[in-house]
């Protein structure tokens, strides 16, 4: 396989992408409702009401509820946001500033999966999660995560106080990227700001739909720089570079969603989280907001995003291997076969070389490789060592576009 497919056995990576929020039971049928409504409904259990009884609050349930199709009745555009000014004062938060700033220009997806309803004989489009999305352009862009949209048949997604069935642009799974698109104007696009020098420390506000929640605004601060991950899933390999970790509280639904600076400008796109039990447990990740960008502007363009390409097989090497198979070194990504005509092949890397380094970063499996090589740009030169019988060889390799390689 190449560098930029999934191996046939990956580690259990250390961080998720959280799903989209699914309700845990089955939300009961209700009368349709007019477009445009919130897509939620507070149920209040109690006694029935009736003459003489007194009603008994128990509890208050939130749950997502399928949407009225409203494909009939024309929509109003949204008006464009007019730009705020964000200015702490002593009476103000950074967080205050930065939520009434941001927050007109995070949206609600939510997923619709197609069900044959045997009552009715119909196919009907029901609620199975949600999660959030980003606008990027008045004209109806809106960045989001793969993950959020995979499977569905249909995107509701709710801008201001209405839905708009969006469509998919295009997608790249091996980012965990994706663009959907609204027919609408003037709405009230992010002011995107840049990950190239943010500082560890610095404040920082998640925007998102945790559990379905809209519009939920949680604050913390930049963890650490530079983290990065690699998941298995369906379509092959997803590769996290130098992610954004923070403490501000992320959970299923706040995929998609906004991660600003003080400044209420966008710096990243909430994706991952680290948990044993699926929920907030004080580490999130956002993919830097200047890679996610360049993703969305391809995808805008072409359809679709390239990403850097070596062109070798590999498998990990642990201490066991080593031992086993007499090798010179305990850790690395023994290459099993070099692609014809690739970037590797032309820079001299034979089948049985051992990786060890790509660039700065240090080769102890598979999905190092994977991870280093996305880390860079096509068209980069990039340094590779390998091990080659006794002896360590420092060679040069071009990095290609994957066009067609996938």
């Amino acid at each position: 396989m190449s560098d930029d497919v999934a191996p046939q056995s990956a580690p259990v990576p250390p961080v998720v992408p959280p799903p989209a929020w699914v309700p845990p039971t089955a939300p009961p049928p209700e009368p349709p409702r007019r477009s445009g409504l919130r897509p939620f409904v507070f149920g209040l259990i109690g006694a029935f009401i009736g003459a003489g009884l007194a009603a008994a609050l128990l509890f208050a349930l939130v749950v997502p509820v399928q949407r009225a199709n409203s494909g009939s009745q024309p929509q109003a555009p949204v008006a464009q946001q007019a730009p705020v000014s964000i200015e702490v004062t002593g009476e103000v938060s950074f967080a205050e500033a930065v939520a009434a700033k941001a927050t007109p220009s995070v949206v609600f997806v939510q997923i619709e999966q197609l069900r044959f309803d045997p009552f009715t004989g119909r196919t009907v489009a029901r609620a199975v999660g949600n999660g959030s999305g980003v606008i990027i352009r008045p004209d109806g862009y809106i960045l989001t995560n793969n993950h959020v949209v995979a499977g569905a048949d249909r995107l509701v997604v709710t801008v201001g106080a209405e839905d708009v069935t969006a469509t998919v642009v295009g997608t790249d799974p091996s980012t965990d990227l994706a663009v959907v698109k609204v027919d609408r104007s003037g709405l009230p696009a992010a002011e995107i700001g840049s990950s190239a020098e943010l500082r560890v420390g610095q404040p920082v506000v998640a925007i998102g739909a945790p559990w379905g929640l809209e519009k939920t605004v949680t604050a913390g601060i930049i963890s650490a720089l530079g983290r990065s991950s690699v998941a298995e899933g369906a379509s092959g390999l997803t590769a996290y570079t130098s992610l954004i970790q923070t403490d501000a509280a992320i959970n299923p639904g706040n995929s998609g969603g906004a991660l600003c600076d003080a400044r209420g400008r966008v710096i990243g796109i909430n994706t991952l989280i680290q948990s044993t039990s699926g929920a907030f447990a004080g580490i999130g990740f956002a993919i830097p907001i200047d890679f996610a960008m360049g993703v969305a502007n391809e995808i805008i363009e072409t359809g679709r995003a390239t990403h850097p390409f070596l062109g070798v097989a590999t498998a990990t090497i642990d201490e066991a291997t080593a031992e086993r198979f007499g090798l010179p070194v305990s850790a690395g990504a023994y290459v099993q076969n070099v692609v014809s005509g690739s970037p590797a092949e032309e820079a001299g890397i034979r089948a049985g070389d051992i990786i060890v380094r790509i660039g700065k970063d240090e080769i102890a499996s598979v999905e190092d490789v994977f991870a280093a090589v996305r880390s860079h740009k096509v068209g980069e030169k990039v340094e590779v060592e390998v091990v080659r019988g006794n002896k360590r060889l420092t060679l040069t390799a071009t990095l290609a576009a994957d066009t067609g390689r996938r």
